[in-house]
C-alpha cells in the first residue's frame, strides 16, 4: 500500500509538471469532450490538422486500424475512451444484452492492432468497472475516472522517462530516432521524444536525425513536424543512409519507442528499429528503448511470442493516388520487426532504466 500510495505521489507530481511546463511540448493528440472522442488525424499531418470526432467503440476500433492514431501508448488511451463510449451507446439496453454487446466492442477493440500490447491492457483496467447487477451510470462514471487516469497517467510517466533517460546522454551528443515515439504516439511529450525533449532543453543534445520510417513515413511527417512545433530542429535521412550517417556523423544514441516488449527484454517496435540496434553493434552507438511498464508483457517470456502484424501491400505500392506498378507484384509488408535484448543497452521506464536488460532485472520493475 505505501509502496502503491507513493508511486501514485510521484505519479501525480509528473502530471502537475507535465500540465503546467510548456518548453517543447505543445502537442496532445485525444482530447474527450463530454460524450465525444476527439483525435488528430495523423494521415494528413503535416499539410493539415484535422480532428476526427468518434462517439462509437467500432468507430474507434477503425480509427486505430486506419493509423488516424498511432504508437502503443496512445493506442491504450484511445481503446479505453473507446470502451467508455460503448458504455454510454449501450446505457439504456437491458442488462443481459447490454453485457453481450459491450462483450463484443472489447472484442473489436482488442482485434484493432494486435501487437501494441497497451490496448488490451487499458482494455483490461477499464473492464474491472463492469459488475454484474452495477448501475450503468456508476459504471459509467468510473470508467471515465479511470480513462482520464490511464491518459494522465502517461503523461507523467513520459516526463518520468525524459529525466532517466536524459541522464545517460553527454553534452554534445548526436542521436538518432525512428518511426515516431513523441506526443503523437502518447498521451503527450512522448517516449523516446521526451528524452530527446529533455535532453534538449538541458542542452545535451546536439544534433537531432530522424529516419523517414517507411512506408507510413512517421519520421518524415510526423516526428519532424512535432519536433519543429516544439522548436528543436531535426535533419532527416532516408532509412537506408542511418548506417552512412553512424560512420560519418559519429551518433551517440539510437533513441526509440517499443510497442511491446517481452518479459527478457526483446522488443518489437516500427520495422527498421532491428536494422539500427544491429548497426548500433558495428560502430560506437548505443541503443536505448524507452517505453512505459504497461508496454512491457509480462505473459510472453520471449520476441519470438510477439504476433508482427502484417498490413496491405498497397502501402508499399501506392503513392497517394498513383499505383507504381498496377497492383502486379507480390508485397511481403510487416509492420514491427524484433530486437534481441542483448542488442538495446538501456531500456527505460517510468520505473527506472535498465542497463543490459533482462528477465531478472524486468521482474525487480514489476516487484518495484
Amino acid at each position: 500500500m505505501c509502496i502503491l500510495l507513493a508511486y501514485n505521489i510521484v505519479s501525480v507530481f509528473y502530471a502537475v509538471k507535465a500540465m503546467s511546463t510548456q518548453s517543447n511540448d505543445s502537442v496532445r493528440p485525444i482530447r474527450w469532450q463530454d460524450t465525444e472522442l476527439l483525435l488528430l488525424d495523423q494521415r494528413y499531418l503535416p499539410q493539415r490538422q484535422e480532428w476526427l470526432r468518434l462517439s462509437t467503440a467500432p468507430a474507434v476500433a477503425q480509427a486505430i486500424k486506419d493509423l488516424v492514431i498511432r504508437g502503443a501508448p496512445a493506442i491504450g488511451i484511445t481503446a479505453a475512451w473507446g470502451l467508455v463510449l460503448s458504455l454510454m451507446q449501450h446505457r439504456n439496453v437491458v442488462e443481459a444484452e447490454q453485457r453481450s454487446r459491450i462483450a463484443e466492442d472489447i472484442k473489436v477493440l482488442a482485434a484493432a492492432r494486435p501487437t501494441a500490447v497497451n490496448l488490451v491492457w487499458a482494455l483490461e483496467r477499464v473492464s474491472r468497472s463492469l459488475q454484474a447487477g452495477r448501475d450503468i451510470d456508476a459504471v459509467i462514471k468510473e470508467a471515465v475516472l479511470i480513462s482520464e487516469r490511464i491518459q494522465l497517467d502517461d503523461v507523467a510517466a513520459n516526463y518520468r522517462m525524459g529525466e532517466l533517460g536524459a541522464e545517460f546522454i553527454k553534452p554534445g551528443s548526436v542521436v538518432l530516432t525512428h518511426c515516431n515515439a513523441g506526443s503523437l504516439a502518447t498521451g503527450g511529450y512522448g517516449t523516446a521524444l521526451g528524452v530527446i525533449r529533455k535532453a534538449w532543453s538541458d542542452g545535451l543534445i546536439d544534433k537531432v536525425y530522424a529516419c523517414e520510417t517507411r512506408p507510413w513515413l512517421q519520421g518524415t511527417r510526423l516526428t519532424a513536424w512535432e519536433l519543429q512545433q516544439d522548436g528543436i530542429p531535426v535533419t532527416l535521412i532516408t532509412d537506408s543512409a542511418a548506417a552512412w550517417l553512424m560512420t560519418q556523423k559519429q551518433v551517440d544514441w539510437v533513441i526509440t519507442g517499443a510497442d511491446r516488449v517481452a518479459s527478457n527484454g526483446d522488443v518489437a517496435n516500427k520495422i527498421g528499429t532491428r536494422n539500427l540496434a544491429g548497426l548500433c553493434q558495428l560502430h560506437t552507438t548505443q541503443m536505448m528503448v524507452v517505453a512505459p511498464l504497461s508496454t512491457i508483457d509480462p505473459h510472453t517470456s520471449s520476441g519470438a511470442e510477439i504476433e508482427i502484424e502484417q498490413r496491405q501491400g498497397e502501402e508499399l505500392t501506392k503513392i497517394g493516388d498513383w499505383d507504381i506498378n498496377a497492383g502486379h507484384m507480390h508485397v511481403w509488408n510487416p509492420v514491427f520487426d524484433l530486437t534481441p535484448a542483448d542488442w538495446v543497452d538501456v531500456l527505460v521506464t517510468e520505473k527506472g532504466a535498465l542497463t543490459a536488460p533482462g528477465s531478472s532485472s524486468i521482474v525487480r520493475l514489476f516487484e518495484a
